[in-house]
């Protein structure tokens, strides 16, 4: 059953981190809109700050991330003065008006920042906006970057959770994808953040990579293990060379086929499970006690642009290039051009170029991919009760795949439509299903698996 599965959706869909997804946002939603946007926050509401640092001193050749490499820290100086730029001019937006829960930092590689521009970027946060007590701090982080300094200022920062990039320790895919880290190395970060009271410690694996066997991704998740990370995120590398011109120093020769990657997923996760960590969604994993694994367990996991979380903020406000921010009336996207960004923010404008405002189709639809990327089932009483004829409507479709799909994609269980075990590696693709823009769209996406 699930190679049948797996032959007939196997196909390239969104990972749906937002829903509308981001290919179909467009320029009718700009600086004008996204300024109502911060001016109409509330001020109970609280938010979430993702702040993008587009820069790595060595380009890995899997990485899909908007970034570029130099080897030269004026152009990251002078950038982190627009951003200092743009955080004033939002932060002036919305103060009064929200307080801040959570911070991520991402890239690019925030950790190329020197030590003390890390602690002046903290400090332009926590200057500009207000933070409520035990406000999260999480913040993406390159091994290679890393010295006793650059922890001490993630310390200084009030980091809370640390993420390290692994993707594999076998030297031979290391190579291949411009990316040699060893084992001690990424220890040593490990233990680095915990020594400095870090709470939370996350590894990003990944499978489908050059060159990877079985053996070598059972070798890496082994030794991840030992490193007792709170979380897993065991993501399939996405080979999207349209997309990402460097992709194109990865010989397509030397990647592993549907079949090859879909058990390497299994034997990773089967590997990972049998530690004790709980299956959180897709394609994360948590130690039993972690936020992650307790949200998961009472139905309030989400799903943002950073993967799934804990995180409950409707209002998630992004900044840097290429950010997006989310509200509830819809999504806004800075420009991608870091050079236009910074003309732009400069001048003490909004860099939003991008978006959509959300019908209430858009809604219904949206919780229910969230519902069923997050939890692998919806309840049908709570799609009526929350959204009235437009939530009937969905109904019928659901029901209609219940009853009448052969492969099973869904299965009615009381009121719940459920993704039976053996559909769920595959629940992009059941999402696909009640994207109503998937089939109208010209944009290219990854391999659901």
């Amino acid at each position: 059953m699930r190679q049948k599965l797996a032959a007939r959706l196997g196909e390239n869909v969104p990972r749906y981190t937002s829903y509308p997804t981001a290919p179909h946002f467009h320029a009718g939603v700009d600086a004008v809109v996204y300024r109502g946007w911060l001016e109409a926050l509330e001020g109970g509401d609280e938010i979430s700050l993702y702040l993008h640092i587009p820069y790595c001193d060595r380009l890995c050749w899997f990485c899909a991330c908007h970034t570029k490499q130099t080897r030269h820290y004026e152009p990251v100086a002078a950038y982190l003065r627009s951003l200092y730029a743009e955080i004033a001019t939002v932060g002036g937006l919305v103060t009064g008006k929200g307080r801040v829960r959570a911070v991520h930092f991402g890239g690019g590689s925030p950790t190329m920042l020197e030590p003390e521009d890390i602690v002046a970027l903290g400090s332009v946060l926590r200057n500009s906006f207000a933070f409520l007590p035990g406000a999260k701090i999480s913040v993406e982080i390159e091994p290679n970057d890393m010295d006793d300094a650059r922890l001490d200022a993630l310390a200084e920062i009030g980091t809370t959770r640390a993420s390290l990039g692994v993707q594999d320790f076998d030297p031979k895919v290391q190579k291949a994808i411009n990316r040699e880290q060893s084992f001690l190395q990424t220890k040593a970060v490990v233990d680095g953040v915990r020594s400095r009271g870090v709470e939370s410690v996350n590894l990003d694996l990944l499978y489908g990579l050059p060159h990877q066997t079985r053996e070598s991704v059972s070798s890496t998740v082994a030794q991840a293990l030992t490193l007792e990370p709170d979380r897993i995120a065991l993501f399939g590398y996405a080979h999207v060379p349209w997309f990402k011109k460097h992709q194109t120093m990865i010989d397509e020769a030397w990647l592993p086929g549907p079949a090859e990657r879909f058990a390497q997923l299994q034997l990773a996760a089967r590997a990972i499970v049998d530690q004790g960590y709980e299956a959180i969604g897709l394609d994360h994993f948590a130690k039993p006690g972690d936020a992650l694994a307790l949200a998961a367990r009472a139905g309030t996991l989400h799903r943002n642009f950073q993967g799934y979380t804990d995180d409950c903020c409707e209002t998630l406000i992004g900044l840097g290039p290429s950010s997006i921010s989310q509200f509830r009336q819809g999504y806004a996207q800075n420009m991608p051009s870091t050079s236009e960004y910074r003309c732009t923010v400069d001048d003490g404008g909004l860099a939003a170029v991008r978006g959509i405002a959300l019908s209430n189709d858009d809604r219904v639809r949206g919780w229910i991919i969230e519902r069923l990327m997050c939890d692998f089932a919806f309840s049908a009483i709570d799609l009526v009760e929350r959204f009235g004829e437009a939530g009937q409507r969905l109904l019928l479709q659901s029901s209609s795949m219940a009853l009448h799909d052969p492969v099973r994609l869904l299965e009615l269980d009381g009121d719940r439509f459920v993704v039976p075990a053996e559909s769920r590696p595959f629940v992009r693709s059941i999402a696909a299903r009640f994207d109503k823009y998937f089939e109208t769209g010209t944009a290219r996406h990854s391999a659901a698996v």
